[in-house]
Formats: C-alpha cells, structure tokens, sequence
C-alpha cells in the first residue's frame, strides 16, 4: 500500500513539475513580445525610481516633492518607448532642466519689472512656457515634461534654485539607469529572452532523398553557434531481417504418411536453414547499416570542413524514418532543432511525417530545396506578426546570411490605412536583433509579392502557420502552399509545442 501512495505522489510531483514549465514557457512567450516587455518595465522601474527619488528627497532639502509629477511623467515616456523621439537621456535631462531654467527666469524677470501679480505670477507663468517653448525647439529637446517643470517652478517660493538642482540631479540619475537598462538589457532581449537565440543549436537531420542540402542549410544554422552541433539520422530497413523467422520451416500439406523420425530430421533441416536465411538477412542488414553510416560519415566530414560545425552520424535499424523515431532520436541525443527535406502527401499538403514532427515539442524547419545552392547570402523573412514564430525566423535567417549577408523582413497588407502599423510591427521585430535589415511592407498578396522578389533572394523563411485555428486555415490556406514555383530555396519554421 505505501509503495502505491508513494506511486501516486510521485506521478502528481510529476505533472506538477510539467505544469510548472508550461505555465513559465507561457509566461516567457509572453514576455518575450516587445509591447508586453514595456509594459513589465514601466510597472517595474518607474515605482523603484520613484521610490529612489523619494528616499533622496527625504534624505535632502535639495530635492523637492513637486518634482515628482513631471518626473513620474518622464519616466515613463522612457520605458514605455525606449526608442521613441523623446527617448533619449539627453532631451529627457536637457528638456527637464531647461523648462525648470526658462520658469525661474520668467520669475526673475516679472519680479524685475513688477509684475508679479497675487500668489502665482501670471505674466511669469506665460513668459515661462513662452521661453520653455522657444528654448526647447531651438534646442531639439521638445520634451513635454519641459513644461510641467516651467509651471511648477512658479510654486515653490524661495527655493527656486533647489528646485532646478533637483530637477537636474535626478533626471540625471534616472537617465543613467534607463541607458544601462536600455543597452545592458533591452537591446540584448533576443540574447536574454529569445529561446531560438539560447537554443536550436544541435540540429538533426533525418537523411532521406534529396537530404545532403538540407544537411548542408542545418549546418549554416548550427554553425552560427559555438555549441552548434548537427547529427546525420539515417534508417536501414530490417523488415525482411525481422520476419526471416516467421517463414513456415515446411510446407503446408505435407505428407502424414512418413515416420515419425523422418518427419522430425526434415522438420530439423528446414529450421536450420530458416536460420541461415535469417542469419544471411541480418548479415544484409547490417552491412546496409555499414554503407549508410559510411555515406553519412563522409557528408559529416565535407560539413565539418566546409561550416566548422561538429557532425555525428546515428543509424538506426527500422522499418523507416517515423516522426516518432526522429522525435526519440532528437530527444536522445540532446537535439533541439530539425531540419527536413520539404514531402507532400498526393493531396497537396504536407505528409504526415512532417505533420507528425510538428506534433512535437521540439522545434521544426522543413527545407525545400530550389537548386542545390550550398551558402545562403540573401534570406528574407515573411512575417504576419512581431511573435514567437517571426523571432526564430528571423534568427534562423541572420545565422544562414551570415555577418556579409543581406537579410529582409516583410509582411503584406490589404489596404494603405495598416502600413504605419505594419512599418511599427517590422522595426519592433528586427529592433531586437544586432544587425543591419532591409524591412518591407508590400501591399499585395503573399504570394504575388514574394514571386515577385523571389529571384533577389538565396532562401525565404515562411511560418508553419500551425498557430493559427482551423477556421483560419480553411478560410486561407498557409502560405507555403501558395509557394511552389518560386524561384528560391523554401524555409517553412515550426515552433515545437512545449510540454
């Protein structure tokens, strides 16, 4: 009885421990996206800030509390859009500072000329947005917390000055911590976040027909990597090995009229030469073994030479390649990336092979090959979206174009009214990514413009589109099926469904 208890709790730890990987790959994914990242550290780093500013402003006479609202304002505009046109450390100190300038002086200069007017000067409230507005544009630090700090400077009485060292002092040091968080972490998000950018370094390719240039593409992506690594998956067929045994030792209707040791010596001969023909048959077997592995080995070798990636070589005895046995084999040898040769079932779609892998946690690319090229110098991707899918893409191309490559990105629009979103989309996704890009937004069809550009690129990335619902799909079709006379290699990723 305990020894089942302990069972039970053993399969509850075990599912707990896979719901908890799930639930943080969620919220990985989640994060990963660039809007939601913002989010996080908008509703991170501005209350710590704050909170920093307040304990100096408790700590010193310098810092005044009516600060806080134009500083609260500010920081936020960084954080919620690092890149944005008031983004930077100095217009966000430089406009801060100037508005808290241009208000103290607009005082002086209504006290000078005694018009200062009840408790609020509003001649010094007109003159200081007036100079804050003037000295801003000139400066190219059109800042709008400018402004919150021209008009409160009009409040503070006689610490006028303090107000502006306070100001200065600490946008400055809000400023330092948005650069090193800017440059030290966001900019470095596909580094820190991305799992594609981590991961998909041991890549298997199951070698079937046509597989040496896929083994060739799955080497460019590996050896983008120091840890890169590609393992060569053949299958030798042992069906008639295996079934040599079943064979009936003698025939059927054979004669009762002989004795009975007659019958024993012929019933002995025929099992003994079942078990030449299957010793013979497994001796077949192995020595196919011996020829693929030996083809295999030498790929593994010219890969080595010409991409300096490491290469193993697996064979395995089946009866062939299943999607089950590649996913056990990727699993085994500690591989987090497939490349296959591109097969279609007689319907049009993808086989079931390849549906199979996608069924998957592990991720998928499927290769289909325009001409045998050997090197990749011009990839584009085509995206719908900034997510998942688009980041490993987009990852996958810069490892095969390389740092002397050309690398697009584009998506496709129905109607002018979504570029600027569209043109927002591409600059958030390649934004992450260390690099020059090309980003384009055509408003055409998928397949009408990619036939179009086809020829200016060596291999275009597509999506599985197995994110997408079965209305979705049936409604229109993924876009790789639209792709087949296209003059360019075909790149179609999956991302494997965590477990």
């Amino acid at each position: 009885m305990l020894e089942g208890v302990r069972a039970r709790l053993v399969a509850l730890a075990r599912r707990l421990r896979r719901l908890e990987r799930r639930e943080l790959d969620a919220l990985l994914r989640w994060v990963e996206r660039t809007g939601n990242l913002q989010h996080v550290s908008v509703i991170v780093f501005v209350p710590l800030l704050i909170a920093a500013v307040t304990w100096l402003s408790n700590a010193t006479d310098v810092i005044s509390f009516l600060l806080f609202p134009p500083l609260a304002s500010g920081t936020y505009t960084l954080f919620a859009d690092p890149e944005g046109r008031y983004s930077t450390p100095w217009k966000f100190v430089g406009g801060m500072t100037a508005g808290a300038l241009c208000g103290w002086f607009a005082l002086v200069v209504a006290a000078w000329v005694g018009l200062e007017g009840g408790p609020i000067s509003a001649v010094g409230a007109a003159l200081g947005v007036f100079l804050t507005g003037s000295a801003t544009w000139a400066l190219d630090l059109e800042e709008p917390t400018a402004f919150s700090t021209a008009l409160l400077v009009l409040v503070t009485g006689s610490a006028q000055l303090a107000y502006v060292v306070g100001i200065a002092a600490s946008s400055t040091f809000i400023a330092i911590v948005f650069v090193v968080w800017r440059s030290r972490f966001y900019e470095e998000r596909a580094r820190y976040l991305y799992q594609t950018t981590r991961g998909d370094d041991h890549v298997l390719v199951p070698m079937q027909n046509g597989s040496e240039t896929t083994a060739r593409f799955a080497a460019s992506i590996a050896s983008a990597h120091e840890a890169g690594k590609v393992v060569l998956f053949g299958v030798v067929d042992e069906t008639p090995a295996r079934h040599a045994a079943d064979e009936p030792t003698s025939p059927e209707g054979e004669s009762t009229s002989r004795d009975a040791v007659d019958s024993r010596e012929s019933q002995t001969d025929g099992a003994g030469a079942d078990a030449v023909r299957a010793d013979e048959r497994i001796a077949e077997t192995a020595e196919r073994a011996r020829t693929v592995a030996q083809h295999l080995e030498t790929l593994a070798d010219d890969l080595e030479t010409e991409y300096g990636v490491p290469c193993e070589v697996v064979v395995a005895v089946d009866g062939q390649a299943s999607s089950n046995l590649v996913l056990q084999t990727a699993r085994q040898n500690n591989c987090d990336l497939i490349v296959t040769p591109y097969e279609e079932h007689e319907r049009g779609g993808l086989s079931s092979f390849i549906m199979g892998l996608f069924e998957g946690e592990i991720d998928v690319v499927v290769f289909r090959s325009c001409d045998g090229r050997h090197r990749w110098e011009n990839a584009l991707v085509a995206v719908r979206g900034a997510g998942d899918t688009a980041r490993a893409m987009l990852d996958f191309a810069i490892r095969v174009a390389g740092s002397g490559g050309t690398t697009g990105v584009c998506t496709c629009i129905d109607r002018e009214s979504r570029r600027r979103s569209a043109e927002n989309t591409l600059a958030d996704l390649v934004d992450a990514f260390t690099g020059r890009f090309e980003t384009h937004v055509a408003a055409a069809s998928v397949e009408t413009y990619l036939s179009q550009v086809a020829p200016r690129y060596d291999v275009i990335f597509v999506g599985s589109s197995t994110d997408r619902s079965t209305a979705s799909r049936f409604v229109s079709p993924p876009t790789f099926r639209k792709l087949r006379g296209l003059d360019s290699d075909v790149a179609i990723v999956h991302r494997g469904r965590r477990r």
